[in-house]
């Protein structure tokens, strides 16, 4: 990059702040990553979930938070849930839900909270560009998050039998990813051709 190689040859380090609409990326992205807690929250909830977000932990020396951690009392399931606006890490975000869904029942315990099962999820906007990344990674996302949209929110509304590990694609109606933002399709028609006219 040719800032690293100027910065390099002045014997310095080069910060870079990037800012969209005047605002910084970073707030853009946790307004978008909270819209997207908030629409899970409200979803589980509807369903008959016990709904908690930003769930703290340190157990054996290993600390964190769980995105959103949901209870079904009449079915004593627990779902640990990873929420992302925009498409991770795919290899860090795998680990650490991994590690999150393996605490998740003794966490839930604290909270009174026995569970039979455990379920785990990566939520994500539905936008095209997340899809695709997604996809770009399917072989091992689908070797630990096997179930798509449909079969996740199939157990979500009634969690009965083996516990669900997938993606769900979230959309809403103001917009894949919550913002409100449509975009509108224009079709154009062909102009018609002149040929043969005189």
């Amino acid at each position: 990059m040719a800032v690293d190689a100027i910065a390099s040859a002045l014997d310095a380090t080069a910060d870079i702040v990037l800012r969209w609409h005047g605002e910084e990326l970073d707030r853009l992205l946790d307004e978008a990553h909270a819209r997207l807690v908030d629409e899970v929250a409200r979803r589980l909830t509807a369903l008959g979930w016990v709904v908690a977000v930003e769930v703290s932990f340190s157990r054996y020396g290993e600390r964190g938070s769980i995105d959103v951690m949901a209870w079904h009392p009449v079915r004593r399931a627990l779902v640990v849930i990873e929420v992302k606006s925009v498409t991770p890490d795919m290899q860090a975000m795998l680990g650490g839900l991994d590690r999150k869904a393996r605490l998740g029942p003794s966490i839930a315990r604290e909270r009174g909270w026995n569970p039979e099962s455990t379920g785990r999820l990566l939520v994500i906007w539905a936008t095209r560009t997340n899809r695709r990344r997604i996809d770009g990674h399917r072989e091992s996302v689908r070797a630990v998050l096997p179930a798509g949209t449909r079969e996740v929110t199939r157990w979500l509304a009634d969690p009965d039998g083996a516990p669900v590990a997938g993606v769900w694609f979230v959309t809403t109606g103001r917009g894949a990813d919550g913002t409100g933002i449509r975009v509108k399709r224009v079709r154009v028609r062909k102009a018609a051709s002149n040929e043969g006219k005189s």
